[in-house]
């Protein structure tokens, strides 16, 4: 038998997790034993972004506390698209792209909960029950338990319905009843009685409620059946936003996504680094696994040296290794040590790509470095300085940096041996002013 936390849900609230609760005694509910629950996610992508991040340390609480956690990878209801949110339909995925979307986010999922041992987690996909229905089939046994009337209010779909533009297709209209059907499905394959998500969620998720309420009145069940069993619940989050009311998991290169191909982890730890003072104890409470005494330590400290940033650290260094581990953790650290440090001419070429992803960078022949290019005219085809007569005032200034050594002499000749990982050479101009040199062969 499973042991359970019972303080879970407490801790939830204290964190300010907890946006809505379908019924006020899910609390109690959760505290008397295991509990199955799911979140699904539709897989728009082949990877999970930091959007997401949220719903998945949700569902590791869960697990850790003792309770059975199920998630579902929107096979069918991800070739339709959830309107909630959305300002226009999303673009129909083919089969071949859905597949590879699928299998790209089960291995991001992988990562947060365990799939083996005395509680493992589970993952589905809502093709398996939707490929064999029909449509006759569906309209008669799920559609007549919804009214148009009450679809129309919700906000998801009123939005879309007053934006003339781009409007809402039959298709999306038809999301929440899919969704509904997801939870009485896993509520009867699986004794799934609790549906989490982000509040722009709340919609789908209370009707999948009221769907499990209705099909379960015409489902014979045994006189001797514990009724509080066939009460299904929902609970939701805040959606994650910046103090200025911008998105939260969004830059100015894009978004930050959980799969290393996409963001690397160096790049994913200096997202968190560069957390506003402002937002980071809340990302600390709703994000982290430290306990919420020591958080308030952290904001303590940060009234009093907000210089030292501990705050930021804390939570990228959870989060890195929670998603990409601790050897990528290590490296995403000496890389930003590296940074302002002769130990950048030891980082790998993947590395150093990442670190120098947003620096100016230019390639030059390779077949240059033979009889060597001085620095004086780097500078100049670089464009750190205008001019040569720029470029001596500067180094001789000690503004200079080449592999971030000051250069004292502009007529230093660079060769191979300057190079890093056999390719790329750093100048740098005053301290963060950075160019990346690729001497391509």
């Amino acid at each position: 038998m499973t042991q359970i936390n019972p303080s879970l849900y407490a801790d939830l609230d204290a964190r300010g997790i907890v946006k809505q609760v379908t019924s006020p005694e899910l609390a109690g509910e959760l505290a008397k034993g295991p509990m199955t629950l799911y979140c699904g996610f539709d897989p728009t992508a082949d990877s999970l972004h930091v959007g997401s991040l949220f719903s998945l340390l949700v569902l590791r609480r869960f697990q850790e506390a003792g309770h059975r956690v199920i998630t579902v990878v929107g096979g069918a209801t991800g070739m339709i698209g959830d309107p909630s949110g959305k300002t226009q339909e999303r673009s129909l995925l083919d089969e071949s792209t859905l597949e590879k979307n699928l299998a790209g986010i089960r291995r991001v999922i992988e990562r947060f909960l365990k799939l083996d041992g005395p509680n493992p987690a589970t993952i589905v996909n809502n093709a398996d029950w939707f490929k064999g229905m029909g449509y006759i089939t569906f309209l008669r046994d799920v559609g007549k338990h919804f009214t148009v009337n009450h679809m129309l209010a919700k906000d998801s779909v009123r939005a879309r319905l007053e934006d003339r533009e781009h409007g809402i297709s039959y298709t999306e209209f038809s999301y929440m009843l899919l969704q509904a059907y997801d939870f009485w499905h896993l509520y009867r394959a699986h004794g799934c009685r609790l549906q989490l998500g982000g509040s722009d969620q709340w919609g789908n998720i209370t009707e999948g409620t009221e769907l499990i309420r209705r099909m379960s009145a015409r489902v014979d069940t045994s006189p001797t059946e514990d009724s509080e069993k066939t009460h299904a619940f929902g609970l939701t989050w805040p959606l994650l936003t910046k103090s200025d009311g911008s998105k939260f998991g969004k830059t100015e290169s894009g978004t930050i996504w959980l799969s290393a191909e996409r963001t690397s982890p160096y790049a994913f730890h200096q997202y968190f680094l560069q957390i506003a003072d402002a937002d980071i104890i809340n990302l600390l409470r709703l994000l982290s696994f430290k306990p919420l005494s020591e958080i308030t330590e952290l904001e303590r400290k940060m009234r009093e040296s907000p210089e030292k940033r501990e705050a930021q650290h804390a939570l990228a260094d959870e989060l890195t290794r929670l998603v990409h581990g601790d050897a990528e953790l290590t490296r995403a650290v000496g890389a930003s040590k590296a940074l302002f440090s002769e130990d950048v001419r030891h980082l790998d070429e993947a590395t150093l790509l990442s670190v120098f992803a947003g620096a100016p960078s230019h390639r030059a022949d390779r077949a240059r470095l033979k009889d060597g290019i001085l620095l004086l005219d780097l500078l100049v085809e670089s464009g750190l300085c205008a001019s040569k007569g720029a470029a001596r005032k500067e180094v001789q200034g000690g503004g200079i940096y080449l592999n971030n050594e000051r250069m004292a002499d502009p007529m230093t000749p660079v060769t191979e041996k300057h190079l890093i990982a056999g390719r790329f050479a750093i100048l740098r101009r005053g301290k963060k002013t950075h160019h990346l040199v690729d001497f391509h062969a």
